[in-house]
């Protein structure tokens, strides 16, 4: 990534706004290890916003520990507490570890994602 984008990135996660995006750290023993980012946007069939986790990473040296499950469990309180009834992330196909994790919190969508990108 380039700089424009890190500095971008980290302007907004600093930000007070409303509609951008909000991250949470885990920490054990005053050492961080993990983190996630969030953004809660409009979603035409519900009046409420909607809480999307962009971001999910925990060191692998706490893996298997409950640091993921903490982080998914913090951004879906905070998303309730502020009015947003609903989380959700997407992941990798491969991701079996993190998936076995996710069909213990969640739903799996039958939904497939493309992207374009020109």
């Amino acid at each position: 990534m380039s700089d424009e984008v890190y500095e971008t990135s980290f302007a907004r996660l600093l930000s007070k706004g409303d509609n951008e995006y909000k991250g949470l750290i885990a920490e054990v023993d005053g050492k961080p290890v993990g983190l996630a980012h969030f953004l809660y946007h409009r979603y035409m069939w519900s009046v409420e916003d909607t809480c999307y986790l962009m971001d999910l990473f925990t060191d692998p040296s706490v893996r298997g520990k409950g640091i993921g499950r903490a982080l998914i469990e913090a951004v879906h309180a905070t998303a309730k507490h502020d009015g947003v009834p609903t989380t959700y992330w997407q992941t990798q196909e491969f991701n079996y570890k993190g998936r076995m994790l996710y069909d213990q919190l969640a739903t799996k969508t039958p939904f497939v994602i493309y992207e374009k990108n020109d």
